[in-house]
This record gives structure tokens, C-alpha cells and sequence, in this order.
């Protein structure tokens, strides 16, 4: 199958299972700003040991502090979205994320924020880090640190049953949805440039700020199909009750990174040297087991792989 050249999908809280009206309506806890500590049931009863040579690595006010605040995108099951009391924020990121800051001695932060505000954010000291699920390029590794801890690709989803027809190699003229700030965006408007080069119809492109929005209107058959990170769409596959199929095969897998402001590079290097001591005694695995998501496994974490 032969497949327009993209760069590799990043890029959602949600429930297919729930009406797409009240999808949208819960939009509003998902995009806040306020920030909460991930509560994770499983956490271990006896907390790792601090490696003093990595914690040595952080930036001094985070050490003093000692609290990592962490911007999110807290629309993107199963990697960063919120639990049903529509405040903790849960998922792959975190319990990943906290069980390596707890071997630098530290406590985080989740602070929910849109996607593309993220790493302005993590470039302005708003947030010491970001973790949601971002692809790692050389484009975004031009701007920040990134650290490479979980594999990824893009894949399609559309209405049970694909009543639409629909074919990825051949959407043109179909309504297909998308996250803002995500390669997906990038992915498709490359296939609806092909269509028109052929001289058929262009894709209609529908941009959302969350994922969950984006998944919500396939549901409810705005759009016709759409394009995610693949534990995303196995994930939204898995709740919806039989309302969406997968379809297609994944492609374009790349890890996801998480991100540091460019001038921490040793703080970088401590967040890999303490997602390796996290897979050495298994919690890395335990977290991704978790979440269903063991096939997107690391052997290495990286700091900015795309460019070194």
C-alpha cells in the first residue's frame, strides 16, 4: 500500500461511549489551565530510590522545589486525559512521568493546557516540562530538549462498519478530522494537496483544539473519518461501544519525547538516565501494561534522537 509521505503522528479526556454532545460539553475541564496531581491508584507503596548523581542533573529551583510542574494536553486518551471526576489527570504519561521524577526525588504537577500552547509554554518557564504525547522531529528538537520514551504511529478511524467507504490512500472529497498543532495536520493536507494535483475533490479538513473533539464528530458523523496516534485510536476504538473501527494499517511509527527548555540538556539527560532505572526494575513496563500500550515499549530513552 503505498501511502503520501507525512511526518509520524502525534500528536485525547473521552469516552465514545458517551453521547457526542456531552463529549463537547466536558470540554471545558478538559482545556483548563488549573492544575492538579495525577492520582494514581497503583502507585507503588514504597517509593524508588533517589539517584543523587541524576538529581544532581535538575535545574536548581526544581530540586528546591521539589515539584516538576508538567504542561498537558489533557484530551488525548490514553496517554493524558482526565478521570471521570473530571480533575485528576491520568494516563500513560503519568505514570510513566511519575515514576521516573520520583527517582530524582520529585513530586509533579499536571497542569492542562491545549496542545499547541505546550512548548511556548515549557520555552517560556511556565511549565519545567511538557509530556503529551509529542512525536519527535528535528523541527520541534531545533526549539527544545526531547526525550524519547515511548513508539507511536499514525492511524485512521471512522464510523463502525466504514459506511463512508472510506479509504485513506483516496479520501478526497470526504470530511476528515483532526487536533490542532498535531503532524497529522501536516499528514493531511498533503493527501488533499494530492487530490487536487489529480484534479479531484480537496479533503475538507476539520481542525479541533482537543483530540476528543476531533473523535466526537465522527461519532456523530460530522466527519466521515479521522486520523490520531495509534494507542489513541485503538484506545477510542476500545470505548466506543462499537461505534468506530480502526481502519487501515498504522504507519510512520516514531517515539514520542518528552520536552525541556534547549538550554537543560542535563536535565534531559537526568529524565532518560531515570526512565532506564524505571524500565531496570520494571515500573516502566508496569505503567504501559497498564494502558494497554506495552507494543509502543522503548529499549533506549534518548535525549533529541532525531538529531544526534
Amino acid at each position: 500500500m503505498t501511502l503520501i509521505p507525512s511526518l509520524p503522528g502525534r500528536t485525547p479526556r473521552f469516552t465514545v461511549a458517551l453521547a457526542a454532545t456531552a463529549l463537547v460539553a466536558s470540554l471545558g475541564a478538559c482545556s483548563s489551565d488549573s492544575g492538579t496531581e495525577s492520582g494514581d491508584a497503583s502507585a507503588s507503596a514504597t517509593a524508588p530510590s533517589v539517584d543523587a548523581s541524576l538529581a544532581a542533573l535538575v535545574p536548581e529551583d526544581i530540586r528546591a522545589a521539589g515539584t516538576l510542574t508538567v504542561g498537558t494536553d489533557t484530551t488525548y486518551a490514553p496517554v493524558d486525559f482526565l478521570a471521570e471526576d473530571g480533575k485528576t489527570i491520568q494516563g500513560i504519561d503519568m505514570d510513566v512521568l511519575d515514576a521516573v521524577a520520583a527517582r530524582l526525588g520529585l513530586t509533579v504537577t499536571y497542569v492542562s493546557a491545549p496542545f499547541d500552547n505546550i512548548i511556548p509554554g515549557v520555552q517560556s518557564g511556565k511549565y519545567d516540562m511538557g509530556a503529551s504525547a509529542f512525536t519527535v522531529n528535528p523541527e520541534r528538537e531545533e526549539v527544545v530538549n526531547m526525550i524519547s520514551y515511548l513508539t507511536a504511529g499514525t492511524q485512521w478511524a471512522t464510523a463502525a462498519g466504514n459506511p463512508k467507504g472510506v479509504n485513506p490512500d483516496d479520501a478526497c472529497g470526504l470530511v476528515v478530522a483532526v487536533q490542532k498543532g498535531t503532524v497529522q495536520v501536516d499528514d493531511i493536507e498533503a493527501r488533499s494537496k494530492a487530490c487536487t494535483d489529480a484534479g479531484k475533490a480537496a479533503i475538507t479538513i476539520d481542525q479541533y483544539q482537543g483530540q476528543d473533539q476531533a473523535t466526537a464528530s465522527v461519532v456523530s458523523s460530522k466527519s466521515d473519518a479521522m486520523l490520531a496516534d495509534s494507542p489513541v485510536v485503538a484506545y477510542a476504538v476500545q470505548q466506543s461501544g462499537g461505534k468506530l473501527e480502526a481502519l487501515g494499517e498504522i504507519y510512520d511509527a516514531a517515539p514520542y519525547g518528552w520536552v525541556v527548555p534547549k538550554d537543560q540538556t542535563d536535565f534531559a539527560k537526568a529524565l532518560a538516565g531515570a526512565a532506564a532505572a524505571a524500565a531496570a526494575d520494571g515500573s516502566y513496563q508496569a505503567a504501559l501494561e497498564k494502558w494497554g500500550a506495552t507494543a509502543g515499549a522503548v529499549q533506549s530513552f534518548d535525549v533529541n534522537p532525531s538529531t544526534d
